[in-house]
C-alpha cells in the first residue's frame, strides 16, 4: 500500500523510519509546506515523491493512505481535505481539538466510505491484550483503582505552549492516561474532576484528573510537561496489582500479589520486540482497508468520540478555550 505523510516534523520522522522497515507498506510521498524540507525528508527516509504543499500531495492519485502529522490545531482541516481527496487517513492523536471537529471528521469518513483511524499507538500494541488477559483471568481479583502518570520535559517546545496550535499537556500527554484507564474499564463515567497549572501563555502545563465510575471504581491521572516522571501505570485489584512500566509505550508488565511482608512479584511479562511501536497502527489500518472497513476495531470511532468528550470536559474545567474555537 502506498503511504504518504502530511507534515515533515519529528513525529513524521518516527513514522517514516518505521514504515521503511515494513513489508506491507511503501514509503511513497511526503508533503511539506517547504519543498526543500520535503526533499530532504524524502532523501533521508527513502520516499519516492516529495511535495512542497499538502494540496499537491493529496492530488496525487497514487496515494492510498495518508498519515496526518501536523499540530492538533490542523488535524481537522487536513483530515477533511485528505478524505475529500479520496484517501484513507491515519490521524495522529489527539484526533482533533474538540468533539465537534471529531464528529465532522467521522461523518465524512462514513459519507466517503474511507478508513479514518486515530493514531493512539497504545491501543494497537500487543501489550494492550496482554494487560486485558491478566485482568480478565482475575489474577489480581476485582479491579478497584487505576493510577497513571506521564511526564516529559517538553515545555521548551514552542508548539507545546502556543494556544493557537492547541498546545498544552492535555492533547499531547493526558490523552495517554485517559486511554490507559479507558482500555481497562471503558467509559461508564459518573464524574470527572480536573485541575491544571497553566503556563504563562494560558495553556495547561500540568494536569491532574480524577475519574469516578458508576460502580465506585476510580482512576487518578497526572501529567506534566515540565519534568520527567516514571510513566507508571497501576491497576489495583482486591488480590494484587499490575505495574505497567511506561504507559506511553509499555516495556514490561509486572503482577504482584499480597504477602505478609508486602507485595510479592507473582509474574513478569516482557512485551514483544518492535520497530518503534508505530507499526501496529499501520498494520491495523491496512487490514481494515483490505476488509472494507472505515474504522479499526482497536480504536473504533465511538471510542475516539468518548475520549474527546472527556478531554472537552476536562478543558472546560480548566477554563481553557483555544483562539480558533
Amino acid at each position: 500500500m502506498k503511504m504518504a505523510i502530511l507534515g515533515a516534523g519529528d513525529i513524521a520522522g518516527v513514522m517514516a523510519g518505521t514504515i521503511a522497515k515494513m513489508d506491507e507498506v511503501e514509503s511513497y510521498a511526503i508533503g511539506s509546506r517547504d519543498i526543500g524540507k520535503a526533499q530532504a525528508f524524502a532523501d533521508k527516509y527513502g520516499f519516492e515523491k516529495a511535495y512542497g504543499s499538502y494540496e499537491e500531495m493529496l492530488a496525487d492519485p497514487a496515494v492510498e493512505l495518508v498519515y496526518i502529522a501536523v499540530p492538533h490545531s490542523h488535524h481537522h482541516q487536513w483530515t477533511m481535505a485528505a478524505l475529500n481527496a479520496g484517501k484513507h487517513v491515519l490521524c495522529e492523536k489527539a484526533f482533533a481539538v474538540n468533539e465537534k471537529q471529531t464528529r465532522e471528521m467521522i461523518e465524512l469518513s462514513e459519507k466517503t466510505g474511507l478508513l479514518l483511524a486515530e493514531a493512539i499507538w497504545t491501543r494497537y500494541m500487543p501489550s494492550r491484550q496482554m494487560i486485558m488477559e491478566i485482568v480478565e483471568r482475575g489474577d489480581i481479583g476485582r479491579v478497584r483503582t487505576i493510577s497513571a502518570n506521564l511526564g516529559y520535559k517538553i515545555d521548551m517546545n514552542e508548539r507545546m505552549v502556543r494556544p493557537e496550535l492547541a498546545g498544552g499537556a492535555l492533547l499531547d500527554l493526558t490523552v495517554y492516561p485517559l486511554n490507559f484507564a479507558s482500555m481497562v474499564w471503558g467509559d461508564d463515567i459518573r464524574r470527572i474532576s480536573a485541575s491544571c497549572v497553566k503556563t504563562n501563555t494560558g495553556v495547561d502545563g500540568q494536569d491532574t484528573v480524577m475519574i469516578e465510575y458508576q460502580d465506585d471504581r476510580m482512576a487518578n491521572l497526572f501529567t506534566t510537561m515540565y519534568t520527567l516522571t516514571n510513566r507508571m501505570g497501576l491497576i489495583c485489584g482486591t488480590d494484587g496489582f499490575i505495574e505497567v512500566q511506561n504507559i506511553n509505550n509499555p516495556e514490561q508488565i509486572r503482577v504482584y500479589s499480597p504477602d505478609r511482608n508486602g507485595p510479592a512479584l507473582k509474574a513478569c511479562y516482557d512485551v514483544p520486540e518492535q520497530i518503534t511501536g508505530y507499526e501496529y497502527e499501520v498494520r491495523a489500518c491496512i487490514k481494515a482497508i483490505e476488509e472494507g472497513k472505515i474504522e479499526c476495531p482497536e480504536m473504533p470511532h465511538s471510542e475516539t468520540i468518548q475520549i474527546m468528550c472527556q478531554m472537552d470536559e476536562i478543558r472546560r474545567q480548566f477554563g481553557i478555550v483555544y483562539p480558533f474555537e
